[in-house]
């Protein structure tokens, strides 16, 4: 594994998906489907929510004041948000519960396969559970980290819109904050995703995965960069593709269904090939800094998963 470089990862990647291939559609149909469908509707659901409440508040605003048809759109417009925010809710409800569980099933899936332990649906979807509230832990103290990069973000732009915006330096160091701010959420991504792996395939969880992801990403960095800077290429080409043929422009609906279906191919191929290479790095990152990775000792820890006898929350 530490021989690895980037297309040894890929080529990985690939023989794991295949080699697996009856688990994987299983884990895909039950798991990564529902997760990519509902994100992409989501857009064009939301598309069609927020249009008919702008054409409300285009109603309110052509009708005279004090007109019996005010008070109705008044009260239209404030169903039709507290609808809007319901949704949005449900939505984001629904891509955390599947996004848990699918790294979940996937990262399980893969070490069994690297311990050369047999592995059914059955018992992949029996662990789900025992460490989905772990990676919950581990992406909440995530999220505090990104919050407290964003603020820092921010309070540099006000920095910056206070000095020298104005001035013949502000458009380069904008540039430049610009470059280390991609930079930094690149960083930010990379370690996120190696400590979801963590918190399934070893007894650390929150805070504490993050640093042991943050400290295994050492020596492989522009690797693990390359990898998250790629598949999220992929994922806004395939997000600007649907977002052009199926929410904004007016084509025929046979284009439409073709593309949306086209879309939800790609990105279930994108969420399955990146939750499989983050597994695979995580293996590739412990065995360059010489961490014992025996299959003994592994298949024992997937042993305690299963049967619930290590540490929980």
């Amino acid at each position: 594994m530490q021989s690895l470089g980037l297309f040894g990862i890929y080529k990985e990647a690939y023989k794991a998906i295949f080699s697996c291939r009856k688990i994987f559609s299983q884990i895909i149909l039950a798991l990564i489907l529902p997760l990519c469908i509902i994100y992409l509707a989501h857009l064009k659901i939301d598309d069609l929510m927020f249009k008919r409440i702008s054409f409300t508040h285009l109603k309110i605003s052509q009708t005279p004041n004090g007109s019996p048809d005010l008070r109705k759109l008044y009260q239209q417009v404030s169903s039709e948000w507290t609808l809007y925010f319901l949704f949005q809710a449900a939505y984001y409800a629904f891509v955390l519960v599947f996004s848990l569980l699918s790294t979940s099933a996937v990262v399980y899936n893969v070490a069994c396969m690297y311990a050369d332990r047999d592995m059914t649906f059955k018992k992949v979807m029996h662990v789900v559970p025992r460490v989905w509230k772990r990676l919950m832990v581990t992406l909440l103290c995530t999220f505090v980290a990104c919050f407290a990069y964003f603020m820092v973000f921010g309070l540099v732009l006000c920095a910056w819109i206070l000095t020298v915006w104005n001035t013949k330096a502000g458009l380069p160091v904008l540039i430049i904050i610009f470059i280390l701010y991609v930079t930094g959420s690149l960083y930010l991504t990379m370690v996120w995703q190696l400590a979801s792996v963590v918190s399934v395939l070893e007894k650390t969880y929150g805070f504490k995965a993050v640093m042991k992801s943050k400290n295994l990403v050492k020596g492989n960095m522009w690797v693990a960069s390359f990898i998250v800077l790629q598949f999220t290429i992929f994922i806004m080409a395939v997000l600007f593709l649907f977002n052009a043929y199926v929410v904004y422009l007016h084509v025929g609906w046979l284009v439409r269904l073709g593309i949306a279906l086209l879309s939800v191919l790609l990105l279930l191929v994108i969420v399955l090939f990146g939750l499989v290479i983050q597994t695979i790095m995580y293996f590739v990152c412990k065995s360059y800094h010489h961490e014992n990775i025996e299959k003994t000792i592994l298949s024992e820890h997937l042993e305690e998963i299963y049967l619930g006898e290590y540490k929980s929350i």
